[in-house]
């Protein structure tokens, strides 16, 4: 902690900040706390550095209720999974006084716990702050007044509130909390586990020397629509499509796997990428939840070395050459699907290959960032595709990935084919 910067010592800043802060590791040993922390708290530096916070701070043997060791815990294990700050409700949690054989102490806190991000954007670090609420607990079970509903339903009997009452209130808020935070848990996975269901899983990837990666959106509320297919139409041919769903959720994962079901079809019966994203449109105007819809399908002839491609307001697929170059098929790019008020025949580009190239497909989720041009997002994914070119599909979908920055979480969902031409 005695690291400077410039004029600023932050070992001091830290030990001065009034708010009780302390820092543990990922097996909640703590590094740090700062003198605010040992105030609070009645504990040395040398009864916390190095010990285990459970071990100094352990449950109360005589209270058979005490569970806010246990909140805890699930708290910063919250923390260890999701990399967010946790915040939880008033707790109690009696501590140790010091001494040996002094008993404990109850004490109630408010805490927050929050990730530190490694250099790998794992949580390295927990920073636990604490504000001491027993004072205030206290004083409300002496001074109804202030705490006391219209109702009077904090308020016993004598003018009393009684502290079973109180503790119950903040108990009933922390349950309804967790009710909250396991439905969304269910609603994440449920959809997950539907997307992953009606993404194509017997692929020609080894055939055709590809490679795929879906990256889920972070959060609970946030799975969304984006799919993949690769299909073979010969010996010499194969499509391959991605494609985007407006909206988030169990509703943009169902119209998803509509969609590339449908375009799955129709990719092996028309004639050619146009075509195929000409019927998906019609397809799109009778399904609720399919309107803007990106899509874009090529197919490749291994053959006479061609791309023919069609896109439907999605973003431009890009091909690099053996030599690092790199190019944006942008020359067939049309409105998304359902944008017109009717429908209309979609255009289609051809373009020539070089034996040795890598073509990539992908969802805006690997490029967009907030508060950033998508050109700069772009820029990225050309610089770091041409620097791994002469790497396997797999290897150049890993590194993709790594080097823009997918492997930390991002807001929106991601999925990337790679293949080596």
């Amino acid at each position: 902690m005695g690291k400077m910067s410039g004029d600023i010592d932050y070992a001091a800043l830290f030990d001065a900040v009034p708010t009780p802060l302390s820092v543990l590791d990922r097996d909640f040993v703590f590094v740090e706390a700062n003198q605010a922390y040992l105030e609070i708290t009645g504990r040395t530096r040398d009864e916390l550095i190095g010990h285990h916070l459970f071990d100094v701070f352990p449950v109360n043997p005589d209270d058979p209720n005490a569970d806010g060791p246990g909140n805890l815990l699930a708290s910063f294990r919250r923390v260890l999974e999701t990399g967010k700050p946790d915040t939880m409700i008033l707790q109690r949690y009696d501590i140790p006084r010091p001494g040996s054989d002094a008993g404990y102490e109850e004490r109630y806190w408010s805490p927050v716990n929050t990730p530190v991000l490694g250099e790998d954007g794992s949580v390295s670090l927990i920073v636990n702050r604490v504000e001491d609420a027993t004072a205030y607990v206290r004083d409300s079970l002496s001074h109804p007044t202030g705490l006391a509903d219209a109702g009077g339903g904090l308020q016993a009997a004598g003018g009393k509130i009684a502290e079973s009452e109180l503790y119950a209130r903040a108990r009933e808020l922390y349950e309804h909390n967790e009710r909250l935070r396991r439905a969304h848990a269910r609603e994440h996975e449920v959809a997950l586990t539907l997307q992953k269901a009606m993404l194509p899983t017997h692929m020609p990837l080894e055939l055709r020397n590809a490679a795929v990666r879906y990256r889920p959106a972070q959060g609970s509320l946030n799975v969304c629509g984006d799919w993949y297919d690769i299909i073979n139409l010969s010996e010499d041919r194969f499509a391959v499509a991605v494609g985007d769903v407006v909206g988030r959720g169990l509703e943009a994962a169902s119209v998803m796997g509509q969609l590339r079901s449908a375009l799955s079809a129709a990719m092996r019966v028309a004639d050619g990428p146009a075509q195929a994203l000409y019927g998906l449109d019609l397809y799109a105007r009778s399904l609720d939840g399919a309107l803007a819809t990106t899509a874009v399908k090529l197919d490749i002839d291994t053959h006479t070395h061609t791309l023919t491609y069609s896109s439907a307001g999605h973003l431009p697929p890009m091909l690099c050459h053996p030599d690092g170059y790199t190019e944006l098929l942008d020359q067939a790019t049309d409105v998304p699907l359902a944008a017109r008020s009717r429908p209309s025949h979609r255009p289609q580009a051809i373009t020539t290959y070089v034996p040795g190239s890598t073509l990539i497909l992908y969802t805006d989720g690997l490029v967009e960032r907030r508060e950033e041009s998508i050109d700069v997002g772009l820029k990225r994914l050309s610089e770091s595709l041409a620097r791994h070119r002469d790497l396997g599909p797999e290897e150049i979908a890993d590194n993709l990935l790594e080097d823009l920055g997918m492997n930390q979480g991002t807001a929106d969902d991601a999925a990337l084919v790679v293949i080596k031409l």
